[in-house]
């Protein structure tokens, strides 16, 4: 199986289902935990040196970070239900609970954190919804944490492909700091199917083909993507969702697309 391709663990006393660090990553700045919570299940954390995002990717849950609480939030059972997602931003040296109130995914996005940020509510009248290409390179997408709201590193994005469709594509990278034309990030996906049995591609590669690894996406599983082009194709009958989690040495998403493909951009 690829180095690239993380299947979903059986989740632990803790509720924890995927757990991806800067060290067993082999990069400097991406974290991603996910973790499947029962009700009245708990999980308290320490931000430490790094800044998070806490994504209800399905179910409700009370929130406090910082001192501040959030009772109740989260208006949708997964992420195919079709509300825009509750987050909440807490920043390095800050300390977080999180309570469900009913079977809760809840995604804990992190990056090297600085700064003078504060801890706060994402609600969806604060996630900006677009959707990107047409036909069937048509995709739906929700910025949870974009380079425009406050935070130090961390970028992150929800996208929902429908069946048959391509996404993150035509190919394009984000692995040189090269600013403005194009900028350095890591980035996780975090994919889910619905139907659950369906599938997905996803590839990673290179202009060298140095990388160049084509995987089979299953329901729950999380692709590392550490430099390279990676488009990713949803099957016919099945809509793919994905958690983007980005971050590098400057926070900017700025990407380039691969030269072969540009003709399709029109």
């Amino acid at each position: 199986m690829s180095q690239l391709l993380r299947r979903p663990q059986t989740p632990t006393a803790e509720g924890l289902v995927h757990r991806v660090t800067p060290a067993n990553a082999g990069w400097q700045h991406v974290g991603f935990d996910l973790y499947r919570l029962a009700p009245g299940q708990r999980l308290a954390q320490a931000t430490g040196e790094r800044e998070a995002c806490l994504v209800l990717i399905g179910g409700r849950a009370d929130v406090t970070a910082d001192g501040q609480n959030w009772r109740g939030i989260g208006e949708r059972e997964g992420p195919f239900e079709g509300p825009k997602p509750y987050a909440v931003y807490v920043p390095a040296g800050g300390q977080y609970e999180v309570v469900a109130q009913s079977p809760l995914e809840l995604a804990v996005c992190t990056a090297p954190g600085g700064g003078q940020h504060q801890a706060r509510l994402i609600g969806p009248d604060q996630v900006t919804s677009t959707a990107r290409g047409q036909g069937t390179n048509t995709r739906h997408v929700q910025d949870i944490l974009p380079d425009s709201a406050s935070a130090h590193s961390l970028l992150v994005v929800e996208v929902i492909t429908p069946g048959g469709n391509w996404s993150s594509y035509p190919s394009h990278k984000h692995d040189v700091d090269n600013l403005p034309e194009e900028s350095l990030l890591e980035e996780t996906y975090y994919h889910r199917i619905n139907p659950p049995q369906g599938f997905a591609f996803q590839r990673v590669y290179s202009d060298d083909r140095t990388l160049d690894e084509t995987m089979t996406v299953h329901d729950g599983d999380v692709v590392l993507v550490p430099r390279g082009y990676h488009p990713v194709g949803a099957a016919h009958g099945y809509d793919l969702y994905y958690l983007n989690v980005m971050a590098g040495p400057k926070r900017v998403w700025r990407f380039n697309t691969e030269p072969a493909h540009r003709w399709l951009l029109g």
